[in-house]
């Protein structure tokens, strides 16, 4: 836990440079307002359509039409079902638009500055990080839909999407925190054996959607906790394996003496 916790430190100290701070701010921004636009154009539709739906159901439909009152819960409980289907949405939007872009971007400048020891092994690439963000995406969308039904039952609307955001965030900034310093086999391991601790990272960072005015920045802060928090461990594994390297290496055997 206190590596996560310094990872989120570094992230906090690095936001105070301008060359970070923008690419930050401009995913989240742009990803709200594409998802204000589209809410507004569809709210009525989407609202209507849904209380249809669930009025269609065989279990349901009969009591909703015998009682107004359950009707009106079930109504109210649809249109904040949609408020929290956006906020989601809007992170796996602007997280897709950090790890194609902003991260990459990111990454370089705190790798010169913070771990300019660490060797650039380059196992990733572009091509390779906008794959795995928009595969993460799809999957985290076919994730969320499968839930949609669950979140009529208070406080599921609120657990499943961080949880779902949370693997997201450890699945595509995993690959873009690495990509530049590790090389193929050190990427593959690094993201099975900090599994956890990422998945601990991600939903820390996944809270943040849900905090006004700081879920403009979540995706990206989160990025960028991902790249101090990999790149450390990184940073660990290596000097860990030369150590027991070194340690390992037989001594070279002695040459026989001549006998005069």
């Amino acid at each position: 836990m206190r590596e996560i916790f310094v990872a989120f430190g570094r992230a906090l100290k690095s936001l105070g440079r301008r060359d970070i701070f923008f690419h930050l701010v401009w995913p989240g921004v742009l990803a709200t307002a594409l998802w204000i636009g589209i809410g507004i154009m569809s709210w009525g539709p989407l609202t209507t359509g849904l209380m249809s739906w669930i009025e269609g159901w065989a279990w349901v439909g009969g009591w909703l039409q015998a009682s107004e009152m359950v009707a009106a819960v079930v109504l109210v409980l649809i249109k904040v079902s949609v408020v929290l289907v956006f906020v989601p949405l809007i992170y796996v939007t602007a997280a897709l638009l950090v790890a194609t872009i902003a991260l990459p971007l990111m990454l370089e400048r705190v790798g010169r500055r913070d771990y300019a020891d660490l060797e650039q092994r380059r196992g990733g690439s572009n091509m390779g990080s906008a794959w795995n963000a928009v595969l993460a995406s799809l999957q985290f969308l076919g994730g969320l839909l499968l839930s949609l039904p669950f979140w009529l039952i208070p406080g599921v609307g609120l657990v499943a999407p961080v949880l779902l955001t949370g693997w997201l965030n450890q699945r595509a900034f995993g690959y873009d925190a690495l990509m530049l310093h590790a090389d193929k086999q050190e990427m593959e391991r690094m993201r099975e054996e900090q599994r956890m601790p990422m998945m601990v990272l991600g939903g820390g960072s996944a809270m943040l959607a849900y905090v006004p005015f700081l879920n403009l920045v979540a995706p990206a802060f989160a990025g960028l906790a991902f790249v101090h928090y990999l790149l450390e461990a990184l940073r660990r594994d290596r000097g860990t394996r030369g150590v027991s390297i070194l340690d390992a290496e037989p001594a070279p055997p002695s040459l026989p003496r001549n006998s005069a």
